[in-house]
């Protein structure tokens, strides 16, 4: 049964990555990987959030846990996309923005992670 909540989890999340990749590109471009950086920062939020929650024990369910962080977080958000999508733009000639990429969304998904975490404490959940 466990597999069942992982599969619906990732089923859902990569849908949602996609979903927002589509619209990132159509909002913004393709010159910038934004699709990917906004998955992964709004994803590092998310389970940021959702550690928090565990920690708390207002999130104690081993199939919310493999529903939401194992299943749709772990195919909503992606660190090899990140990775060849940062190649691709040093390959390309523009390493400036490939620094950006690496160095926004390491240190935007940092930020957001700890956002979930403070967000659950604040909210006194």
């Amino acid at each position: 049964m466990r597999f069942l909540w992982i599969a619906v989890g990732a089923a859902l999340g990569a849908n949602a990555r996609y979903l927002v990749g589509l619209w990132a590109g159509a909002r913004w471009g393709g010159a910038f990987p934004y699709g990917t950086f906004l998955v992964n920062v709004t994803g590092s939020l998310m389970l940021g959030f959702l550690l928090a929650m565990s920690m708390e024990h207002f999130l104690t369910s081993s199939q919310s846990r493999l529903l939401l962080a194992t299943g749709f977080l772990g195919s909503y958000t992606t660190f090899s996309t990140y990775m060849v999508e940062s190649v691709n733009l040093l390959e390309t000639g523009r390493p400036t923005l490939a620094l950006a990429n690496l160095a926004g969304e390491t240190a935007v998904g940092l930020a957001c992670a700890l956002l979930g975490i403070w967000l659950v404490r604040a909210l006194g959940w």
